[in-house]
């Protein structure tokens, strides 16, 4: 899978491109397993630490901002997508900015304060960019020093493919909603997630394994982190 020419500036163009049909997906509840599990997983593990403020890093249009806004978390969520924030925005409920992910990493002023918390929802789909965010992320963080990483339960988004790290491709088969392009997303084992929340300076504090009630297999996994240190 290595010799596919994906990259991560492909990711974020890829949903440039489908912006709108994502935000159609969601708001027809097209996807099963956000509806019936992952939603509410993410949002019972961020709760159960009582976070007072959080920044949802990748936060699409928005719906986890609100939903921890509406349960008295500060929350301010960002994204590169300009599509996913004026969409966000319209809801008036949470604070939205429009930030790629590079200006965390080269530690370019964005107008958020430090948090709390930082929650990644199924946001983290590059490579070499996820890598110099995570970390980045110690940065933003005081008190609790907290990361939450929702991602695909390797064991599950593997599929037929070999157990090992690589770009994958999302197709969007199963979607009623038309998307333009697929999207290349960058798939990691357990112990590469593991190394890399370890290298970057967090101790990982549990793994929350959601399971889907119809299919009885891990519809996601949450890792719940803390820092170690704060970079200045």
């Amino acid at each position: 899978m290595e010799n596919i020419p994906f990259n991560d500036e492909l990711v974020l163009d890829s949903w440039n491109q489908n912006a709108d049909s994502w935000i159609t997906a969601i708001e027809n509840e097209e996807i099963e397993s956000r509806k019936i599990v992952t939603n509410k997983a993410i949002i019972d593990a961020v709760v159960s630490y009582s976070p007072d403020s959080i920044l949802d890093i990748g936060c699409g249009e928005g719906w986890l901002t609100r939903e921890l806004t509406i349960r008295r978390i500060e929350a301010w969520g960002i994204d590169g997508v300009s599509t996913f924030i004026e969409k966000a925005q319209l809801m008036n409920c949470g604070k939205f900015l429009v930030a790629p992910y590079e200006d965390i990493i080269n530690n370019n002023q964005i107008d958020i304060p430090s948090v709390d918390a930082v929650v990644c929802n199924f946001s983290l789909l590059g490579k070499d960019t996820v890598d110099n965010l995570i970390r980045s992320i110690p940065r933003l963080l005081k008190n609790n020093r907290l990361l939450f990483i929702q991602t695909l339960h390797p064991a599950i988004g593997c599929g037929e493919l070999p157990y090992i790290d690589g770009w994958r491709q999302e197709f969007w088969n199963g979607f009623n909603s038309q998307f333009k392009k697929a999207a290349p997303w960058y798939f990691r084992k357990l112990e590469t997630w593991i190394t890399l929340l370890k290298s970057c300076g967090f101790s990982i504090l549990e793994c929350r394994e959601p399971i889907h009630p119809t299919t009885n297999k891990p519809a996601s996994i949450i890792f719940v982190a803390s820092c170690n240190y704060q970079i200045k």
